[in-house]
């Protein structure tokens, strides 16, 4: 005679069904479900909510052709005009009439980007060295210009998209529900993360600073005239000293492509990306990386998303070599630090 299966039995199975289900739901939710939640205005300088009067808030260089071995150094190109479309979600700005353009660098009246290629670390790392007239030039972008969860892009095609002379990959703010987001002076996100972690805020007068969002709330900073606040950290360098350690490091004590930017003083930027995981480049440490920072004469730094993130874009083209360790190429990501009108 046919055992029947008990009441137990079939329960355990349908429940072991439905978890496995949840699982997998939770795991798609959290990494590959995009959920928009906020399509930006035209003009993404301009928030809906008033904001009332806010406050504010060594010197270093870098050479030219930093890639004369790849033989492409000094070479005539064009930069894309973006920033005036009402697509972008760019506050337009005014235009230069003539920039100088070579692959490794930009000038114009408002603009000068200097990019070198260093071999420290046993890693290839990349330095974009920016001084502007403004702090309205130092913006940031999201993919498809959308606020919400897994909206995610390739940085080199958000910054084509926004026009941006130079780009960096942000915080990936998408793949989480908590942490500081200010993008360009408009307030997405108030939930905090952590009380101890460390956000980096750009403010009115392109003065760049870290906070703890324990200590201050994202409606604090807003009302104080913050424009951007990234939420990923640690912070590299404060107030001129190294400010990190072993006990920072993600995931262990390990190297990894990096991704960092730097202010050696308000207008005067640092966009610095290192390559690793490869035989050519190892990667850096969280330390290694401040210390490279500090030696480039930085008062304040601050690391972004790194790993497959980690991504440098000049004009339209990928300047260093991405990769997360087991494919070659950009990942898509949420958002983007970039330098444009």
């Amino acid at each position: 005679m046919k055992k029947v299966p008990s009441g137990r039995f079939l329960f355990s199975v349908l429940y072991t069904v439905v978890l496995l289900m949840f699982t997998a739901y939770v795991l798609l939710d959290t990494f590959v479900i995009p959920r928009g939640v906020t399509v930006l205005p035209p003009s993404s300088g301009s928030a809906s909510v008033q904001r009332p009067s806010g406050n504010g808030g060594g010197s270093s260089s870098v050479s030219s052709d930093p890639f004369a071995s790849d033989g492409e150094g000094g070479q005539t190109s064009d930069v894309t005009d973006g920033g005036e479309t009402e697509e972008d979600g760019w506050e337009a700005g005014s235009k230069p009439q003539e920039p100088q353009i070579t692959d490794y660098s930009y000038r114009d009246e408002n603009i000068s980007i200097t990019i070198t290629a260093v071999r420290e670390y046993n890693t290839d790392i990349y330095v974009a060295d920016v001084i502007l007239s403004s702090p309205e030039y130092l913006k940031t972008a999201l993919a498809k210009n959308t606020y919400g969860r897994n909206i995610k892009e390739k940085t080199s095609e958000i910054a084509e998209r926004v026009g941006a002379i130079l780009a960096v990959n942000g915080d990936f703010y998408g793949y989480r529900n908590e942490g500081y987001v200010i993008r360009n002076g408009i307030l997405l996100r108030e939930t905090r993360f952590s009380s101890s972690r460390e956000d980096l805020v750009i403010d009115e007068e392109g003065v760049m600073y870290g906070i703890r969002e324990g200590e201050i709330s994202a409606v604090s900073l807003f009302n104080a005239g913050a424009q951007q606040v990234l939420s990923f950290g640690p912070i590299l360098v404060q107030d001129s000293e190294v400010s990190v350690d072993r006990s920072d490091e993600f995931g262990g004590w390990q190297s990894n492509p990096r991704c960092a930017v730097g202010m050696l003083e308000p207008l005067h930027y640092v966009f610095v990306v290192s390559d690793g995981r490869t035989r050519q480049s190892e990667g850096l440490y969280l330390e290694e990386l401040a210390n490279f920072m500090l030696d480039l004469g930085c008062t304040f730094a601050y690391n972004l998303d790194g790993g497959g993130s980690a991504t440098m874009v000049f004009n339209g083209r990928v300047i260093n070599n991405p990769t997360d360790g087991n494919s070659v190429g950009e990942r898509k990501v949420s958002d983007i630090v970039c330098i444009g009108y």
